[in-house]
């Protein structure tokens, strides 16, 4: 039986041309990708013990062992911490988690926060956790948002709008990137629990688009969030994320890409005037 931490390796390995790392190609190949005596080889480590963590037979590699394979497959900065969050729940710690019963993740942000929040007031900001819960927003966040039908719900979820309502994919222009983040992220939730809950709900509605992306194990890409709104302006946002580890929640700031967001930011506002707003 695979571990997160195994397919995350045997899929990143399958990703990879001998050529990218500069090796010689050597005839025909049964499966595609660095072979297994290749990336033992650069991480130095025995082909038999790479075999064992890949098909989850050794659930606890040592750090020096975890930086060699990240070294061996030329990870970048957000796979070398995914690479090590793996590492941290496939073992003993995610079998015990595994054991608890599904449930949502909490959903109270504490005072300090909220007081952080509207210190980014007017501009566009929310706390949400892993899971895509949106938690609280700023005015300038839900006049953005407001008719798109993300926060049309009592609790909002974006991971759930993202992959069950349909005015998702005509909103987000690049709808698949941002599905691959809202799947990948799952793997940051508070808890197993909390995603096994989560996912049962999602899975049914959403089908292969939602499951397909959970078990994907590969590290996407976070480019310029581009987005249609419903009013007809075209928005482009980078985003600053500040993560609150302790709560196991992050701030998410929204920056204007160009001045024709930042014009139709300011248009957005005047239309919605609405309070700090914290959903819990």
């Amino acid at each position: 039986m695979g571990t997160p931490l195994g397919d995350f390796i045997r899929t990143k390995r399958d990703s990879i041309q001998p050529s990218d790392l500069g090796l010689p190609e050597t005839g025909r190949r049964r499966s595609p990708g660095l072979r297994r005596m290749d990336l033992a080889t650069r991480a130095g480590i025995s082909v038999e013990y790479l075999t064992r963590i890949e098909q989850g037979r050794d659930r606890n590699p040592s750090i020096a062992v975890v930086n060699a394979l990240a070294d061996a497959l030329s990870l970048d900065r957000a796979e070398r911490d995914h690479l090590r969050y793996l590492t941290k729940i496939t073992g003993g710690e995610c079998v015990a988690r595994a054991r608890m019963r599904p449930q949502p993740a909490r959903r109270e942000v504490r005072p300090a926060v909220l007081a952080t929040l509207r210190l980014l007031e007017p501009g566009i900001a929310m706390v949400a956790n892993r899971l895509g819960d949106v938690l609280a927003q700023t005015s300038g966040y839900e006049a953005v948002m407001r008719g798109t039908g993300l926060l049309d719900a009592d609790e909002p979820n974006l991971t759930r709008y993202v992959f069950t309502d349909q005015r998702a994919r005509a909103v987000f222009v690049d709808w698949d990137d941002v599905a691959d983040q809202q799947a990948f992220d799952l793997w940051g939730a508070p808890g197993v629990e909390n995603v096994e809950w989560l996912a049962a709900q999602i899975a049914p509605l959403a089908g292969p688009d939602f499951t397909r992306r959970l078990n994907l194990r590969a590290v996407p890409r976070r480019g310029v969030l581009a987005l249609r709104h419903p009013a007809g302006h075209r928005l482009r946002f980078t985003r600053e994320v500040l993560e609150l580890p302790a709560d196991a929640q992050l701030v998410v700031v929204f920056l204007a890409a160009d001045e024709a967001t930042a014009q139709a930011v300011d248009v957005l506002r005047h239309v919605t005037r609405v309070p700090l707003r914290a959903v819990s």
